[in-house]
């Protein structure tokens, strides 16, 4: 639920240590809706990590697990996640309908408050370019990134992450209360680094965006602190115009 700006920040906690990982989100606890937990900190810190950062005060993690695999497998998966108290978890649309489906059955069978499950449609360091060329994927960008939305809706699952690009479609094919998870945010004067389709933080909560998972642009900050309010700032200055 977004109750106020701040709610709507998620902050990517991507590190190769734990203790850097919890000295930021001790300082951010209250400050930012959550935390984003990806593949490099599970792997450097192990699972404990979720454990660690509910003890920091941090009660909305979002474990960007990425689960692709056959059905039977990503439902032990999810199963697995959702006892570790997440909020929210992603899998792979490209995994197909099926794969969602028993995602969707283990979170529910696994707890009475299962996490958000959100399917991955297009990742933001991708292009057209490497969408046609690479992948081989007929037809535009942004229609392949709707027609994945739309794959995962049908499964059950409660939303998708895709680039600020892709929301005005995703919103009119999928209604407003499918959630968006949005990486690729930049405020202004950051650089994109390894992301392509990126969009600052006003521009993509005008666009409809739920949630916006920021990296850099606060976790290399001088003061990670100032720059997740300085974001909040933004937003709430976008949502009072």
């Amino acid at each position: 639920m977004i109750n106020e700006p701040k709610d709507r920040i998620l902050v990517a906690l991507d590190y190769d240590n734990a203790a850097d990982a919890l000295a930021l989100a001790q300082k951010l606890a209250g400050k930012v809706g959550g935390v984003k937990v990806g593949l490099e900190l599970v792997n450097a810190a192990g699972f404990d990590i979720f454990g660690h950062l509910q003890d920091a005060g941090i009660t909305r993690i979002f474990y960007d697990a990425k689960f692709h695999d056959i059905p039977n497998t990503v439902a032990g998966a999810i199963r697995a996640a959702t006892k570790r108290g997440v909020w929210m978890v992603n899998v792979h649309t490209c995994g197909g309908k099926a794969m969602m489906e028993a995602a969707r059955e283990a979170a529910h069978a696994s707890s009475n408050t299962p996490p958000l499950l959100i399917g991955v449609t297009v990742l933001t360091s991708l292009d057209q370019l490497a969408l046609s060329s690479e992948l081989r994927v007929t037809g535009s960008l942004s229609k392949h990134v709707t027609h994945l939305a739309q794959l995962a809706q049908s499964a059950g699952l409660d939303g998708v992450v895709a680039s600020p690009l892709e929301l005005e479609t995703i919103r009119a094919a999928c209604g407003e209360s499918f959630i968006t998870v949005i990486p690729g945010i930049r405020p202004a004067g950051v650089g994109t680094q390894d992301q392509k389709r990126v969009a600052t933080p006003a521009s993509a909560v005008a666009a409809g965006a739920h949630y916006l998972v920021v990296g850099r642009a606060i976790t290399a900050a001088a003061d990670p602190v100032a720059a997740a309010a300085a974001i909040v700032q933004e937003i709430s200055n976008e949502s009072a115009d």
